[in-house]
């Protein structure tokens, strides 16, 4: 098999057969576009087999050599690396914390635009199937991720309910407000792990079961809120 270019299946092919067809058509392809084709297979395949898949059988989905993939990613870590930029960060707009801190609309509705524009990149197969893998195989992937949610959106979602409660105050956050906060994104997470993950039945409109799960979680969040600044003498 020539190990420069990448196999491009047709229409007809297999998507992960083991090794390519006799009617793979070829093409040489730049650099950086076959880079983007290893790196989407392999969200599709650690997607589908989890991190502890091969390198050596993502390369025969691929229809190349081993040696070729190496040529991109020096190792497997470094492929892990670039899916989880591409899959875990990729995934979230700056934008999305900006409208959250703009106080002149109701917290609710900017909740509500967090949640839906958030599932909305991230709610597909692999993108869910991926989170899962990590939380389970890959506690460094987990661990570097959640600590992205806990600043871009635990901390500042709880800063914008102690406002909205009427404590706001520079006194660190307590871990019940940290937990209040990750209760309501898990319950939102937990809709697409039982779509895509345990492949229960869930509702088709996305959109609707988003926003009455922040407007449940919110209704009773403030009350909460003040009750643990009354208990800590703020």
């Amino acid at each position: 098999m020539d190990a420069s270019p990448i196999a491009t299946p047709l229409p007809q092919d297999v998507p992960n057969q083991d090794t390519p067809g006799p009617a793979t058509a070829r093409r040489r392809l730049p650099r950086k576009e076959r880079e983007k084709m290893i790196v989407a297979e392999a969200i599709r395949f650690f997607a589908e087999v989890g991190f502890e898949g091969q390198t050596r059988a993502l390369a025969q989905r691929l229809g190349v050599t081993q040696p070729l993939l190496y040529r991109y990613f020096p190792d497997k870590d470094a492929l892990i690396d670039r899916v989880y930029r591409d899959v875990f960060l990729g995934g979230w707009d700056a934008g999305w914390n900006l409208a959250l801190a703009d106080r002149s609309r109701p917290l609710v509705d900017r909740a509500e635009e967090f949640y839906l524009n958030y599932t909305r990149a991230n709610f597909s197969y692999e993108r869910v199937r991926l989170f899962m893998f990590a939380g389970l195989k890959d506690e460094s992937i987990a661990n570097r991720y959640m600590a992205h949610v806990r600043e871009h959106l635990f901390v500042p979602l709880c800063h914008e309910i102690r406002a909205e409660a009427g404590v706001a105050s520079d006194a660190p956050l307590s871990p019940l407000e940290i937990e209040l906060v990750a209760g309501l994104h898990g319950a939102i997470g937990y809709v697409g792990l039982r779509r895509w993950v345990y492949k229960t039945q869930t509702p088709e409109d996305m959109d609707t079961v988003v926003t009455q799960l922040v407007r449940s979680y919110l209704m009773g969040m403030p009350t909460a809120f003040r009750a643990f600044a009354s208990a800590d003498g703020r």
